[in-house]
């Protein structure tokens, strides 16, 4: 079997970042965020998170911060729950949240939330189960959940839950294991797994998994590695590129920071030797988890 190219992905992922005038650089300017995230993560999780510059990276982090308390997917762009998220994520990993003004941050999220329990990404209004996790998640992590109304958020969620088990983006959308990961994350932080058909929603996942080994999002769709993290093994190990490092969304596509973290993080979830146990709620190294909410 194909074995895990561990250190061409860590060079792969310093590279993209040293790499500013590559395309793949270039079409991830707006959400360099989430890039930062993914990449950062994909590197803890390999254990060489001490390869780059903590230092440069936090002060890059804090100068997204935009004055309402949100972060943007780079320095000078509009502020959005998502970037939020993942500049809180990524501070967690180098241990570094208490330079938040987190009053400032909290305050920001809590103002997205809707009357019946939803949140918005941003001041224009897009409403997204997305929307509703990254909330969670993020105030969980900064020990604000309590700020929110939780129950409405909960409910809000239940209502995008479908017959199939699975959920949609809103109530009656179509359901779609990206959805999924979410709703049942954020379900998972507030304790309320319970609204979850487990052998339902177990079912119509199982059956998201195709001819070739591999896992797609809704049916009729292709595999994407991607989706791996909801798993399996050889269709991830697969889908690298073994000479250049990165791993894509499925054989032969081009790679992204994207796919590398989603399947370096299935492969976590599947204990592969050498990568570190990843929380399947807060889409973070267990250990770093651990250190915020439990001290330890």
């Amino acid at each position: 079997m194909v074995e895990l190219a561990a250190e061409k992905h860590v060079q792969y992922v310093i590279s993209v970042e040293k790499k500013k005038d590559g395309f793949e650089s270039v079409v991830m300017e707006h959400l360099r965020m989430n890039g930062a995230y993914w990449g950062l993560t994909t590197l803890d999780l390999l254990g060489k998170l001490q390869v780059v510059d903590q230092d440069e990276v936090i002060s890059w982090v804090m100068q997204c911060q935009h004055e309402s308390g949100g972060f943007g997917g780079n320095i000078g762009h509009d502020p959005h729950i998502l970037y939020t998220l993942s500049a809180v994520q990524v501070l967690a990993l180098f241990d570094k949240i208490h330079i938040l003004d987190v009053a400032k941050v909290t305050n920001y999220i809590v103002e997205l939330q809707n009357e019946d329990g939803s949140f918005s990404g941003d001041i224009w209004g897009e409403v997204d189960t997305r929307f509703s996790y990254i909330a969670i998640c993020c105030l969980s992590l900064l020990h604000q959940l309590d700020k929110i109304d939780v129950e409405k958020a909960v409910n809000y969620i239940v209502r995008c839950k479908n017959l199939d088990g699975g959920f949609g983006c809103t109530p009656g959308g179509e359901s779609h294991a990206g959805q999924i990961f979410c709703c049942v994350g954020a379900l998972a932080i507030t304790g309320a797994l319970h609204h979850v058909d487990k052998d339902l929603l177990g079912w119509w996942l199982c059956e998201r998994q195709v001819k070739s080994g591999g896992l797609n999002g809704r049916p009729e769709k292709l595999p994407d590695v991607c989706y791996s993290c909801c798993l399996l093994m050889t269709s991830i190990l697969i889908s690298q590129d073994l000479e250049k490092g990165g791993i894509s969304d499925r054989p032969d596509d081009a790679v992204d920071v994207f796919h590398t973290y989603f399947g370096v993080a299935g492969l976590s979830l599947l204990e592969y030797p050498g990568v570190k146990a990843v929380d399947p709620a807060y889409a973070l190294p267990v250990d770093v988890v651990n250190k915020i909410l439990i001290g330890s």
